[in-house]
């Protein structure tokens, strides 16, 4: 089934004009739920209360207001916003192009397809050609619904595609962000590290291999209530407990490994090896299982 547009619009940079068509690339699939009257089971419905007045305000009887300080607002009327909106030219005008890598995916606010609309093939697929040619994206900004949003368009599978992107003061600094100290890691910590990426590493990005685990839950929830069953609940998983980096890595490894070995004894010994590349000149340090060990026999003799 073809995929329908929710739009229309027109690429430009220099002479060159595209006329294009927009697609919706996602859209969230997760479960929500309504309130509803505990007594009569009604959905309920949402009212705007006026806490100085103390009474249900109408939607006709509300007009906008920008607070520009704090409890104080300048009024706008619809007509007086009405005239602050972007043309609605649905015009997608190409200002810059840049290299793809110095694009931040957490400026990337939503994604959209793009389509050549009749008589721009051509000219969309030099322009996704170019674009792909150069590893570069387009930068510009694309006038719809009365708003000015920032995007990038980039090449995809022989087409295009749309991102809106934050502008730069709607995206938070990452120095804001405590990422703790400094450390320097053991080689034995770093080459464990490196082991557990790569026994968990795949060869490309797969969304199907993963679900909605708990819409999964939430819908099999649904069937048990409308055949009249009562809702089972699996118990909570015990918390993780916090352990050393070192045993973590190692327990991780051996976790992993076990996929493919069956003989559990065989992951243990595995995880308890030193790589060559971490070992030092200095004395070794005994396993955990040896020092057990030597524990056991003291106390029996």
């Amino acid at each position: 089934m073809a995929a329908r547009s929710i739009g229309s619009g027109t690429i430009s940079f220099g002479l060159v004009s595209i006329p294009i068509k927009l697609y919706t690339a996602a859209s969230p699939k997760g479960v929500s739920f309504n309130m509803l009257h505990a007594k009569c089971g009604s959905r309920m419905k949402q009212q705007y209360l006026c806490p100085i007045d103390n009474e249900i305000v109408e939607r006709k009887d509300m007009v906008r207001g920008f607070e520009h300080t704090k409890d104080t607002y300048v009024r706008f009327t619809d007509e007086e916003v009405k005239a602050l909106e972007a043309e609605r030219s649905n015009q997608l005008e190409l200002l810059e192009f840049v290299p793809a890598s110095t694009v931040d995916f957490v400026s990337i606010e939503k994604t959209y397809y793009l389509g050549p609309d009749k008589g721009g093939d051509r000219a969309y697929a030099l322009l996704s050609q170019s674009l792909e040619r150069s590893q570069k994206l387009a930068v510009g900004k694309f006038s719809q619904r009365g708003k000015e949003n920032l995007v990038l368009v980039r090449p995809y599978k022989n087409g295009l595609v749309l991102h809106e992107v934050y502008y730069a003061d709607e995206v938070r600094a990452f120095d804001e962000v405590e990422t703790g100290g400094t450390f320097d890691f053991k080689p034995i910590e770093l080459d464990l590290a490196d082991k557990l990426i790569e026994q968990l590493a795949k060869d490309d990005f797969d969304a199907s291999r993963f679900k909605d685990e708990y819409a999964s839950r939430v819908m099999a929830a649904v069937e048990q209530k409308i055949a009249g069953n009562e809702v089972t609940v699996a118990e909570e998983a015990p918390k993780a407990q916090i352990i050393d980096l070192l045993e973590a890595l190692k327990r991780s490894v051996a976790a992993t490994m076990t996929t493919a070995s069956s003989p559990e004894t065989k992951a243990n010994d595995t995880a308890d090896e030193v790589p060559d590349s971490s070992r030092g000149k200095g004395p070794k340090k005994a396993a955990p299982r040896e020092e057990s060990t030597s524990k056991k026999k003291k106390s029996v003799g």
